[in-house]
C-alpha cells in the first residue's frame, strides 16, 4: 500500500480546475441545462490526461458538494475507463486506485455503490492480477464486522462477479489460491446475516458463478443448497426472488445436482409462484418451462399438476397495473407515439431448405407472471398432452360461464389457455374442436377489446384445424365463420384489436393458401379498408397480411378485379413516401410478394417499381462515402429491401425483366454489393445474382468473370458457420451461372470445387441448405466441365454421394445427377472405390422423371456391371440393404 500512496500524493488537483469541473457536472446533472453544450466541454476536458484523477478525486474526496455531483463524477469516470484506462499513464492509475479503495466503506450508500461500479470497470480492464491491493482491501472490509465496509465491499464483488466471474476463477500470481476460494466461504457466511442487503448480495453474487460452474462451486454444492433451502423464506422479497433464480438456473445448468431434492424444490416453488411479491412469483414460474427443457422424469412433476395448473391460470389473469389494460383503450383515431412503433428487421432473402422464420405469437413484448404462467401451461400441454385437460378443463369452463362484467379477466384468461394447450392437447380437444370453436367465434365481438384480441389470436392457434375441415359442409361453413370474423376484427375501431386480428388473419392465409380464392374478393375488399384507416404501427401487420395472402393464393391474384382493388391504394403510398422513409420497407415487401404472384401480371407495374428500387440502391451506396451529397443517411435495410424486390421481380416477371435490365445499371450495382462489408447486403445481393442468372443471363457477361470471383470468395472464409446464408447464396448463385454460361465457368471451376469439397466431407452442424446447394453446385460444374472435374472425383465422391442422398427429388437433383453421368464417362475409375455410396445415392430417387437422364444413369449402371468380373459386381451388391437393391431395379442392373 506504502508505494500506492507514494505514486498517488505526487498528483494535487488544482482549486481552479476543480471548481470548473464540479460546476460543469452540476449542470450535467440539471434537468433544464444545454446537454449538447456540457457534453462539448466534457469532451474538451477529457483531452487533459489528468481529467480522470479530477473526477476520481471528486467521487472520493468531495465531501462538502452535493452527493448528486459526486456520483456524476464517478459514473463519468466509469464511461471514461472503459476505453481509456489502459492507455493511461501508470501513475494516474495508481491514483485512481488508491483514491477509489478507502471509499469502499463510505458513509453515504449511493458513493459505496458508485465506486463498485468503478471499481468492477477497473477490474475488467486492468484484470484482477493488475491490482493485488484490491483483494486484500476487499477481505479486509468482509471481515471488518462494520456495516458500510461490508456494504460496500460486497457491492464491489457483486458488480465484479456479475460483470467478470471467470476473472475469480483465475490464478493471480503470488496468491496460493484463486480469489473464489477466498471469497465464497464469506459469501456463503453472509447467507447467514442479520442485514437483508448483505444476504442480497452475497445470494445474487454466487448466483453469477452457477453458469461459469467453477470447481470451488462444484466442491461446495451441498453447503450451497443448503444455504438457498434457509433462504427459501427469507423476509425479503429480493432475496427469495433470488433463491428462485438460483433454482432456475440450476436447473437449466446442473439438473443432476436438484435431482435429490426434486420433491422439495417442486413443491418451494409452487408457493412462491403464490408469492404476494410480483417478481419472485414470475422468477418461480420461469421454473416450469426449465424443468421440463431440462427432460427430467416427468413422473416428478406428474403428482403436482392438479396444484400446479389452477395456480398457472389465475396467475394468466392481468395483473390490475398491467399496461396493456391502459393500451387497450387505444382508438384507432389517436395517432402513435413514436415509442410505440417498435423497430423492425427485414430479413434477408434466402435459396435453401431451412430459414423459417420464428413465429412470434406474442403480441406485445412485455414479459410478465401472465405471459411467463400461459408459456408454463404451453410447455406443459406439449409434455403432458390430454394428462392435464381433467384438471384444466372444468376450471376454464367455470370463468367461461361468468358473465359479470367484473369477471372480464377471467374469461379472457380462459381463452387465453386454450390458445395456451392448441399445439399440446391436440388429441384429446379434437373431438370437442367444432363446439369450442363455435363458443369462440361470439367472443370476437365481446364488449370488451382485450377479449376480442384474445380470441382473434387463439382462433389464429387453431387455424391448422379449421382449415382440414373444409373438406365437409360443416367444417366449411365454420371456416367461414372464423374467415368473417376475423375480417370484422380486422376493421375494428381498437387498435390492440386490429394488431390481433391481422397477425392472426395472416396466420389462417398461411394455413388456407389456396382455398382462399373464392373469397379473394372480400378478403381485399377489408384489408384494403384497414389499409386506409390504420395508424402507422398496425399499417405493418396490414402490408404483412396482404404479402402472406399473395404468397398464399399466387396466380389466383392475378385478375383486373382483384387488381383493381388492390394496387391503387398501394400505388398512392408508395408514391407519397421519399425513398429515405422507413415506412418503405414493409411496402418493398409487400410488393416482392404481390410481384412474384402475379408473375407476368405484374409487367404493368414493373417500370416505376424497378427504376426506383435502382435509384434507392444508388443513393445508398452515395451516402455510404457522402451523405451530404446524397441528401441521406446510410441505411443499408434500403439496399437490402430494394435487392430483394429486384429478386421479386426477377422471378415473377421471367425473361419479361430483360428490358429493364439492359437499359439500366443494374450489373455495376450489383458487383459493388456483392462485395459490401455487410453481410445481409451480401446475401441478398447474391440471391438476386443468381436470380439474374436464370432469366438474362446475357447481361451479366461483360462483368462474369468478377461475378463468379467474388460469389467464390464467400465460400473461402474461416467464418463460414458465421456467414453461412452469404455462402449458401453464393453457392447457389455460382450453380445457377454455370447451367447458363456452361464452359464460361471453367476459369473459375476447381477453385469452387475446393472450396465445397471441405463442405461436404464436415458436414457435421452445417446448415442444411447449404449442404444441398454445395451439392448441387458440384453437379453442375462437373456437368459444364467434366474434363476439369472429373480427375479430381476420388477426392469427393464418397461425401458428395452421401449429400445428394438428402435432396428432394427435383430439377436441380437432376442438373447434380448429369454431372455424375459426365464424370463418369469422363474418368469410370475415378469412382470405382465409391461406387457402393453411388449405388446409395442414385437409390435416393423415388423417381428420375427426364427420361434421357434415366437412360443416362441406366448406362452408367450397367457400364459397370461389364467393368466389374470375377463376382466383384456381385460382392458389391451384397453390401446393399434390400430396399436400395430393390429402387435400383428400376436400371435394369
Amino acid at each position: 500500500m506504502a508505494a500506492a500512496t507514494a505514486a498517488a500524493s505526487l498528483w494535487q488537483p488544482q482549486e481552479e480546475g476543480l471548481r470548473e469541473i464540479c460546476g460543469l457536472l452540476e449542470q450535467h446533472i440539471s434537468p433544464t441545462s444545454d446537454q449538447a453544450r456540457i457534453w462539448q466541454q466534457l469532451q474538451h476536458y477529457s483531452r487533459f490526461p489528468d481529467f480522470n484523477n479530477y473526477l476520481a478525486f471528486i467521487l472520493a474526496r468531495a465531501d462538502g458538494k452535493p452527493v448528486e455531483i459526486r456520483q456524476a463524477a464517478g459514473l463519468l469516470l466509469k464511461n471514461n475507463l472503459r476505453s481509456a484506462f489502459n492507455s493511461m499513464a501508470p501513475p494516474y492509475q495508481q491514483f485512481i486506485k488508491a483514491e477509489l479503495l478507502p471509499c469502499l466503506g463510505a458513509a453515504d450508500r449511493h458513493i459505496r455503490s458508485t465506486v463498485g461500479t468503478v471499481i468492477s470497470v477497473v477490474v475488467q480492464q486492468g484484470r484482477v492480477f493488475g491490482w493485488p491491493e484490491l483483494l486484500q482491501a476487499l477481505v479486509h472490509c468482509l471481515d471488518s464486522n462494520d456495516l458500510n465496509h461490508m456494504e460496500g465491499a460486497m457491492d464491489a464483488l457483486s458488480k465484479i462477479c456479475e460483470d467478470i466471474p471467470e476473472e475469480l476463477d483465475s490464478d493471480v500470481p503470488g496468491l496460493a489460491e484463486r480469489p473464489i476460494n477466498v471469497f465464497l466461504p464469506r459469501l456463503f457466511q453472509f447467507f447467514q446475516s442479520p442485514h437483508p442487503s448483505l444476504r442480497k448480495l452475497s445470494l445474487g453474487s454466487v448466483n453469477q458463478f452457477i453458469v461459469v460452474m467453477p470447481t470451488a462451486l462444484l466442491l461446495s454444492m451441498d453447503q450451497y443448497l443448503q444455504g438457498l433451502f434457509v433462504l427459501a423464506h427469507d423476509p425479503s422479497a429480493d432475496v427469495r426472488k433470488l433463491v428462485c433464480t438460483a433454482l432456475v438456473q440450476l436447473i437449466e445448468v446442473r439438473p443432476s445436482f436438484l435431482e435429490p431434492h426434486l420433491g422439495n424444490v417442486i413443491e418451494y416453488m409452487l408457493q412462491a409462484n403464490k408469492d404476494t411479491d410480483d417478481e419472485v412469483s414470475l422468477e418461480a414460474c420461469e421454473f416450469w418451462s426449465a424443468y421440463c427443457e431440462a427432460h427430467l422424469p416427468p413422473e416428478s412433476l406428474r403428482e403436482f399438476l392438479p396444484r400446479l395448473i389452477p395456480v398457472l391460470l389465475s396467475n394468466m389473469v392481468y395483473a390490475e397495473d398491467d399496461e396493456s389494460l391502459v393500451d387497450a383503450e387505444d382508438d384507432e383515431s389517436f395517432p402513435d407515439r413514436e415509442q410505440d412503433i417498435k423497430p423492425r428487421f427485414h430479413t434477408s432473402r434466402f435459396h435453401g431448405a431451412d430459414n423459417a422464420e420464428e413465429d412470434d405469437d406474442d403480441i406485445v413484448n412485455v414479459w410478465n407472471l401472465r405471459k411467463c404462467s400461459a408459456a408454463a401451461l404451453d410447455i406443459l400441454s406439449n409434455v403432458f398432452g390430454d394428462e392435464i385437460l381433467p384438471t384444466l378443463m372444468p376450471l376454464i369452463q367455470t370463468q367461461l360461464a361468468t358473465t359479470d362484467d367484473n369477471a372480464w379477466k377471467e374469461r379472457e384468461a380462459a381463452v387465453l389457455a386454450f390458445g395456451a394447450i392448441a399445439e399440446g392437447c391436440i388429441s384429446g380437444l379434437y373431438p370437442h374442436l367444432p363446439e369450442i370453436v363455435a363458443f369462440l367465434i361470439p367472443l370476437l365481438d365481446d364488449k370488451f377489446p382485450l377479449i376480442r384480441s384474445i380470441t382473434c389470436w387463439t382462433l389464429s392457434r387453431y387455424s391448422k384445424f379449421v382449415v382440414q375441415g373444409i373438406g365437409h359442409p360443416k367444417g366449411h361453413e365454420q371456416f367461414d365463420k372464423v374467415l368473417m370474423g376475423l375480417l370484422r376484427r380486422v376493421l375494428d375501431t381498437n387498435k390492440r384489436v386490429q394488431e390481433a386480428a391481422c397477425s392472426a388473419f395472416a396466420t389462417l392465409e398461411e394455413e388456407a393458401a389456396e382455398e382462399l380464392a373464392p373469397r379473394l374478393e372480400i378478403i381485399l375488399q377489408h384489408l384494403l379498408c384497414a389499409f386506409g384507416k390504420y395508424q402507422k404501427r398496425n399499417l405493418r401487420i396490414v402490408y404483412d397480411a396482404i404479402g402472406t395472402l399473395a404468397d398464399a393464393v399466387g396466380r389466383e391474384l392475378n385478375q383486373p378485379k382483384y387488381l383493381d382493388i388492390l394496387m391503387p391504394p398501394l400505388i398512392s403510398k408508395w408514391q407519397q413516401l421519399s425513398n429515405s422513409d422507413k415506412d418503405l420497407f414493409p411496402l418493398l415487401e409487400c410488393f416482392t410478394s404481390i410481384a412474384q404472384a402475379l408473375g407476368p401480371g405484374f409487367s404493368q407495374f414493373a417500370e416505376p417499381v424497378f427504376q426506383r428500387c435502382i435509384n434507392i440502391i444508388q443513393t445508398q451506396q452515395l451516402a455510404k462515402v457522402d451523405p451530404v451529397r446524397a441528401g441521406v443517411q446510410y441505411d443499408k435495410e434500403f439496399i437490402v429491401c430494394s435487392l430483394d424486390l429486384l429478386s421479386g421481380l426477377a422471378e415473377g416477371l421471367g425473361s419479361g425483366v430483360e428490358s429493364l435490365v439492359s437499359q439500366s445499371n443494374l450489373r455495376d450495382l450489383l458487383l459493388q454489393c456483392c462485395m459490401d462489408d455487410a453481410a445481409d447486403v451480401r446475401q441478398s445481393a447474391l440471391a438476386l445474382l443468381g436470380d439474374l442468372a436464370r432469366v438474362c443471363p446475357v447481361h451479366l457477361g461483360p462483368r462474369l468473370s468478377e461475378f463468379l470471383t467474388v460469389a467464390a470468395k464467400q465460400l473461402d472464409t474461416p467464418e463460414l458457420k458465421e456467414t453461412v446464408s452469404v455462402a449458401n447464396n453464393a453457392c447457389w448463385a455460382i450453380g445457377e451461372l454455370a447451367v447458363k454460361v456452361r464452359q464460361d465457368v471453367s476459369p473459375v471451376a476447381l477453385t469452387v470445387i475446393s472450396c465445397l469439397v471441405p463442405i461436404l466431407q464436415n458436414a457435421e452442424g452445417l446448415n442444411k441448405s447449404l449442404l444441398e446447394n454445395s451439392a448441387i453446385t458440384l453437379g453442375r460444374l462437373a456437368w459444364v466441365c467434366p474434363d476439369l472435374v472429373s480427375p479430381h472425383m476420388e477426392h469427393f465422391m464418397q461425401s458428395w454421394c452421401t449429400a445428394l442422398c438428402m435432396i428432394r427429388d427435383d430439377v436441380e437433383k437432376e442438373d447434380a445427377f448429369r454431372g455424375l453421368c459426365a464424370m463418369v464417362r469422363a474418368n469410370p475409375s475415378g469412382a470405382l472405390s465409391s461406387l457402393v455410396y453411388m449405388c446409395k445415392a442414385i437409390a435416393s430417387w423415388h423417381e428420375i422423371r427426364s427420361e434421357d437422364l434415366h437412360n443416362e444413369v441406366c448406362q452408367v449402371l450397367n457400364g459397370y456391371k461389364q467393368m466389374l468380373r470375377n463376382g466383384a459386381w456381385e460382392q458389391c451388391m451384397s453390401s446393399l440393404e434390400p430396399s436400395v437393391k430393390a429402387r435400383l431395379s428400376k436400371y435394369q442392373v
